[in-house]
């Protein structure tokens, strides 16, 4: 009667959403101080004055048409434009209004970007670890998903990138700085990927397509160099948002940006029109769309992440567990003591501690910890840590 995927979609949320709502309830029952959540990446850190004070001002407007109707499906000429010219300064690219579509987020300007891709059953290949929506926005446009497995450092084993590609793939999604793992692409991983996509691509005598998600772009500490992407693929594709870097995530508001120099480029433009036509994107939010355009240059203040960062892992490491240092995102990976991160994460739950298990991001024996939550949170989350890495050493 139903489209049985979309049955399964809606009657089971993602595991994050999951704990999440799992979260809630418990709060609700046992008090909030009752629950650490570290499940998901909900920004703690206010959204930046600029942003707050140019909402208030154009809510004040009296032209309320102007503020909150309806704009082209691409988005506002005047924010395209203002996006194309603060990347190319930044970035330094040639980047123009007709190449930028604006989108509710990211995760909508993947969907739209693959749905406008695959033509029959296309192959999509994916970067383990990653977020667990790729897999379902592929199948739903009707690709099939090709993961690739990681090598020490949580970096793309490049071996068996290249033999994944075939005449089959359409695109290869990358995401840097990474969730879940916070491990951001060196120039030198790019050129290596790029180097494979080259010789793939003229073997097989068509494009293959970069799919680049960056939601975290503006999120790395010690001064670690988010490189851009498009300075490496000429067939490539950027899905932006602004849910990180601003402290807007329930706002929905993002961009797909086509690379001018990707073969079939004008082609692809339309095709990702057509398809946020198809999936019944009639345009992103108008006000949110003008915010974006006062506010492009805008950075986040990374202090309270950074710190969070730095206090969550010298917890965690003190106690005993074994993480990784992330270099960007605002997550933490730490490694289940016993190798059963499923097992891991519902154990943790006894003690209120919320984190997400690494089996859906293709990262089976670790679990994700979201730092980007209030600093007293991590400091009272240190006992029940402390007694769930105890429970392991049989003194549970």
């Amino acid at each position: 009667m139903f489209n049985k995927y979309m049955y399964e979609l809606g009657s089971r949320r993602s595991t994050i959403r999951e704990l999440y709502e799992f979260g809630k309830r418990r709060a609700e029952v046992l008090g909030a101080d009752s629950v650490f959540d570290f499940s998901i990446g909900n920004p703690s850190v206010p959204a930046p004055k600029k942003v707050r004070t140019t909402l208030v001002r154009l809510s004040l407007e009296q032209n309320s048409t102007a503020v909150h109707g309806y704009t082209s499906a691409q988005g506002l000429a005047e924010v395209r434009s203002k996006l194309a010219e603060s990347l190319n300064q930044r970035f330094h690219t040639a980047i123009r209004p007709d190449n930028i579509y604006l989108t509710c987020g990211a995760s909508s300007g993947l969907a739209i970007t693959i749905k406008a891709m695959n033509e029959k059953s296309d192959e999509f290949v994916v970067l383990a670890p990653y977020f667990p929506e790729y897999e379902v926005y592929i199948k739903a446009a009707g690709g099939k998903v090709v993961s690739v497995p990681f090598v020490e450092g949580f970096l793309p084993d490049l071996g068996a990138l290249e033999d994944a590609i075939t005449p089959h793939t359409k695109a290869i999604i990358i995401n840097s700085p990474n969730n879940p793992s916070g491990v951001v692409y060196s120039a030198a991983v790019l050129s290596s990927i790029a180097s494979i996509v080259s010789r793939k691509a003229d073997e097989f005598e068509h494009p293959i397509y970069v799919i680049s998600d960056e939601p975290y772009r503006e999120l790395v500490y010690d001064g670690v160099e988010v490189p851009f992407v498009m300075n490496y693929f000429n067939n490539c594709v950027i899905c932006y948002s602004f849910s990180k870097s601003l402290s807007l995530p329930g706002e929905r508001i993002g961009y797909v940006a086509v690379n001018p120099k990707a073969d079939f480029g004008g082609e692809l433009y339309s095709a990702i029109m057509g398809a946020g036509r198809a999936l019944g994107y009639v345009c992103a939010p108008a006000i949110f769309q003008q915010v974006i355009g006062a506010c492009c240059d805008v950075l986040p203040n990374l202090s309270s992440y950074s710190a969070n960062r730095d206090a969550l892992y010298s917890m965690l490491t003190e106690i005993g567990f074994e993480c990784t240092l992330p270099s960007g995102a605002f997550y933490l990976f730490v490694k289940a003591p016993n190798g059963d991160s499923m097992e891991f994460s519902e154990r943790a739950k006894e003690y209120g501690l919320l984190i997400v298990p690494g089996d859906d991001f293709m990262a089976k024996g670790y679990c994700r910890i979201a730092y980007c939550v209030d600093r007293d949170m991590i400091a009272r989350s240190a006992v029940g840590f402390k007694e769930l890495f105890q429970s392991y050493q049989g003194k549970r």
